[in-house]
């Protein structure tokens, strides 16, 4: 029996979906077992009955469901202005290439974010994390991208710095100041790259402000060649690397990620047999972004059978940001990857747990409610995981805890 200590706290009368791939029930749900944590990190679980009836910090849960804190792995949650207008351009039948080809686009946001101060910025995405955090979120990724210059791009990630001081979740902050070719830069996007390797990248890296490096490797982005040198630069600094790739076009670039061993390749929809082959040999996670196929109305779905036939693990994450994917919601991310992707409820609960985990290289201390984890879990008014995706308007949220503590 576990040994316990007079401060450990036991949360106790619950069903527990601990999304331990070791444990093969559906969601690797555990009843009659009590969840033992020990500051900020989940101690045992235990059979109830090996339980002291008199240690005296016990919390009865009255047989709700526990899961894991969720994760969203793909944000773009700092950012200025908003890209209303544009939405209804393409409504009116203005194609995104167009519209990115005329300055609009990502250009618009960088327009906007570049002249917004660092408080106007913190209170924009203030109010956005506390609509993920209020749908059970713990831990999320937020990327730069929308500076495009050294100065824009450090005070984007110094406000994600800021939200993650300022709230109890776990901000992952990642570097895409390759997001797209800043309108100084319009005739000479090479020149642009050797300034993100040499001199943007290098220097935030050094103030620690991020802790990944991203690319957006597409035909209105950057090239596979210019992606690598990226890859290349980061990988000399010793940074790891993840690509938005596959997402308009098939440029090979899930391949080239895998390639240096990246964490994860994302959006994917026209990821072919061979980018599929390479994720699988690296280990690189495939990040589903269904906000963005279906706010751009696309069609061509990401390979998910191929996916599943070769064991790469699968993440699901909202892709917040204002031209693509303006959903806070990752309950509705999950419903979207299940209807039009074709994803069971159990994987897309996998995909916002475990594997998100692994895209973000926190795959050993989140994503499961496991011995040795994180404490970040979240309590529900809800008999069954697959609750939260079937009704994604309703929020049976009862408890949210975060390294330990409800918040």
């Amino acid at each position: 029996m576990q040994q316990l200590h007079p401060d450990d706290a036991v949360w106790r009368n619950a069903r527990l979906a601990t999304m331990d791939p070791d444990n093969h029930s559906p969601y690797g749900l555990l009843s009659d077992v009590a969840l033992i944590v020990r500051g900020d990190t989940i101690l045992a679980l235990i059979p109830e009955s090996d339980v002291p009836p008199d240690h005296r910090h016990q919390i009865d849960l009255q047989g709700r469901l526990v899961t894991p804190g969720l994760i969203d792995c793909h944000t773009h949650l700092v950012f200025g202005g908003n890209r209303a207008a544009e939405w209804e351009q393409r409504l009116n039948g203005v194609s995104y290439q167009s519209l990115s080809a005329q300055g609009g686009g990502i250009n618009a946001t960088v327009t906007a974010t570049r002249s917004s101060d660092p408080e106007t910025l913190l209170t924009l995405a203030q109010q956005r994390l506390h609509r993920l955090m209020s749908e059970g979120v713990t831990t999320l990724e937020i990327k730069s991208g929308y500076g495009l210059n050294a100065e824009a791009e450090e005070k984007m990630l110094r406000v994600a710095q800021r939200l993650g001081q300022q709230n109890p979740v776990e901000i992952s902050a990642t570097l895409l100041a390759a997001h797209a070719v800043p309108a100084e830069f319009r005739h000479d996007a090479d020149a642009y790259i050797k300034l993100v390797c040499e001199h943007i990248m290098p220097t935030l890296w050094r103030q620690g402000l991020f802790e990944a490096v991203d690319v957006f490797c597409e035909s209105v982005g950057f090239t596979p060649t210019q992606t690598e040198q990226v890859f290349q630069a980061a990988t000399a600094l010793g940074i790891p690397v993840k690509g938005h790739v596959e997402q308009l076009s098939n440029l090979g670039g899930a391949a080239l990620v895998s390639r240096y061993q990246g964490l994860s390749a994302d959006h994917i929809e026209y990821l072919d047999d061979a980018g599929v082959n390479a994720m699988a040999q690296s280990g690189t996670v495939a990040v589903l972004l269904p906000g963005a196929f279906y706010f751009l109305q696309e069609r061509q779905r990401p390979p998910v059978d191929p996916l599943r036939k070769r064991g790469v693990p699968i993440a699901v994450a909202t892709d917040y940001n204002p031209g693509t994917s303006p959903f806070a919601s990752l309950h509705l991310a999950m419903n979207m990857a299940c209807v039009q992707f074709g994803l069971t409820p159990e994987e897309a609960w996998a995909g916002v747990t475990r594997h998100a985990a692994r895209a973000l290289g926190r795959a050993h201390t989140h994503g499961q409610l496991k011995a040795g984890f994180t404490a970040d879990f979240v309590i529900w008014d809800a008999q069954n995981p697959v609750e939260m995706i079937y009704e994604p308007g309703r929020n049976p949220l009862y408890q949210r805890v975060f390294r330990g503590k409800v918040t």
